[in-house]
């Protein structure tokens, strides 16, 4: 198996009449598709992208939700030999002009329905446009496909296993995005990985995050195709009709990033509190966690039959998790699998069933080796490294060090088992004059067990330690157009009081080095963040420069 496409025609050969991809969109309707299917409308897309007059090796951009047709049209421009760039529904209209610029793709897929971007708006209206329906959607009754569409495609040449099959441009906190190079040797070593990772079983996926987010594509889309699992796509982000999702998919598995596994808790918390068992159910908490699996779901099988009766994995990915969420995801019986790597990497390390400790982020997998260089920056080799950045071979050449292993710019340490625990990025860490370097991860993770949600640590003048925090139930559960209720600048008393608690109790934790000396309430809902939900901590570090901080009340 050389190639994505060698992965989809075994994945044909073996699943094809099983459901393989599906969608259920807010009006009600839904859509499957068998793994059959989808070849066919994958391979129709193909011919009807070349009909369009791109050629082999042209970029290609696709902004859309998440639907059948989506995939359908990455595999078909795999087929066509072009280059996926996909642009996510996130992205800033700075963002996406400097990535149209930068890729020179002539030809836009776009989504439909209500969710969809509208490319006028982003400065793109005179952009060469097609819908992803016109693309990825059915060869019945389309007059424009020849008899023969079929036996052309199957005619043209395979791509190589060194082919470019996109151009994922990072996110970036800061600075303009870079276009990571990724070929289908990279991405099928990464799917290797995952095979090492998951282990088999009947996998049933709701998919929540977008498909240009590489994650979902090397978990919830080319791992699951290659194990026959059935993926649902869900057109909203209403959490009962995600739940009611989860419960009549009977999922099994989900890929999410921290917030989304924060979001699902917290609705499930208010579930318990709204019948006033809130202490009950802490307890009960507390005993499951000394018992096996499949114990702790049949404790909390109420719980479980609302989610279909049959969820088993979390794969969270992409930003810091905190471990009292992951530890309470697990008092429920539900593994959560830590992932870490960046575009760039594919897999670094992930944990694993046998082993998925809190706060690590597990051991690279096989084929994958990883360093930790005198000043603790985390630094990676393997077959899942990208090519380098497009155009920009300085940078490329920036990224790796002279014996060729990836500079990821994140800190780390091995625990006493040698699995990995992150501590932060280089430019984040906070040095004191007297020489002691805080990691802001660590007190905001303390803040996070205190019972504040979400907060950005930093150093305002030399010395000084403070928090930004977002208003107490804020974060994923507030949408970000909704007032806050209170000037944050002047809270509320009872709001200062808790807020004053927390930091204390996360003071207690911390080292004298570490104490949060001030803090402040951001001024919005939620902070500003990257289109995979990183927080912009430059934006909150430029804020917090010219706002006064509240001092910790003394007691």
């Amino acid at each position: 198996m050389e190639t994505l496409l060698d992965l989809v025609d075994d994945a044909v050969a073996r699943f094809g009449d099983r459901p393989a991809l599906a969608i259920r969109r807010e009006d009600g309707t839904s859509e499957s598709w068998t793994y059959r299917e989808l070849d066919w409308h994958a391979r129709a897309a193909a011919f009807r992208l070349r009909a369009l007059g791109l050629q082999p090796g042209d970029r290609l951009l696709t902004w859309s939700p998440s639907a059948p047709e989506l995939p359908a049209t990455y595999l078909g421009a795999m087929r066509a030999g072009l280059v996926l760039v996909p642009l996510d529904l996130r992205m800033s209209r700075e963002a996406i002009a400097g990535i149209v610029r930068s890729s020179g793709a002539t030809r836009l897929i776009i989504g439909t329905g209500h969710d969809a971007p509208d490319p006028a708006e982003f400065g793109l209206r005179d952009f060469a446009t097609t819908t992803v329906d016109a693309i990825g959607g059915s060869p019945n009754g389309d007059a424009a496909l020849p008899p023969d569409w079929e036996a052309q495609v199957a005619a043209w040449p395979r791509p190589e296993p060194g082919d470019l099959v996109e151009l994922i441009f990072t996110s970036g906190t800061t600075g303009t995005p870079k276009g990571v190079m990724l070929a289908h040797d990279n991405l099928l070593a990464g799917n290797q990985t995952f095979h090492r990772i998951i282990p088999p079983m009947e996998h049933r996926i709701v998919s929540l995050l977008p498909l240009s987010h590489l994650l979902e594509q090397a978990v919830g889309l080319y791992y699951a195709l290659s194990v026959g699992a059935s993926v649902l796509y869900v057109r909203s982000r209403n959490p009962r009709v995600i739940f009611d999702a989860l419960r009549d998919h009977r999922v099994t598995s989900m890929v999410v990033v921290p917030q989304v596994l924060d979001l699902f808790w917290s609705a499930i918390e208010r579930e318990v509190e709204k019948t006033g068992r809130t202490a009950a159910f802490a307890r009960l908490r507390s005993i499951a966690r000394r018992l096996p699996m499949r114990a702790r779901r049949l404790i909390f099988r109420r719980v479980h039959a609302q989610l279909g009766g049959s969820f088993r994995i979390f794969v969270s990915a992409g930003a810091f998790l905190p471990p009292a969420l992951q530890q309470a995801w697990e008092d429920m019986g539900v593994t959560v699998l830590q992932g870490y790597g960046a575009t760039e990497t594919g897999t670094g390390s992930c944990t694993t069933l046998q082993d998925h400790g809190l706060g690590t982020v597990g051991r690279p997998p096989e084929g994958i080796e990883m360093r930790i260089v005198d000043d603790g920056e985390i630094q990676f080799r393997g077959p899942t490294l990208f090519k380098g950045y497009w155009q920009a071979p300085e940078l490329t050449a920036a990224a790796f060090t002279d014996d060729g292993w990836y500079k990821t710019g994140d800190i780390g340490h091995f625990d006493s088992a040698g699995r990995l625990i992150l501590s932060g990025r280089k430019k984040d860490i906070i040095v004191l004059p007297n020489g002691f370097n805080v990691y802001p991860e660590d007190l905001e993770n303390a803040l996070r067990i205190a019972g504040l949600r979400d907060s950005v640590v930093l150093e305002t003048r030399p010395g000084r330690i403070e928090a930004v925090l977002l208003p107490p139930s804020s974060g994923p559960i507030r949408q970000p157009d909704q007032a806050l209720g209170f000037d944050p600048a002047t809270p509320p008393a009872d709001v200062r009081i808790q807020i004053d608690a927390a930091v204390k109790a996360a003071n207690g934790t911390l080292g004298p080095n570490q104490r949060i000396v001030g803090w402040r309430l951001w001024h919005e809902a939620d902070f500003p963040r990257t289109h995979t939900l990183k927080v912009k901590r430059d934006q909150v570090r430029a804020w917090a420069a010219v706002e006064a901080p509240l001092p910790v009340a003394a007691g």
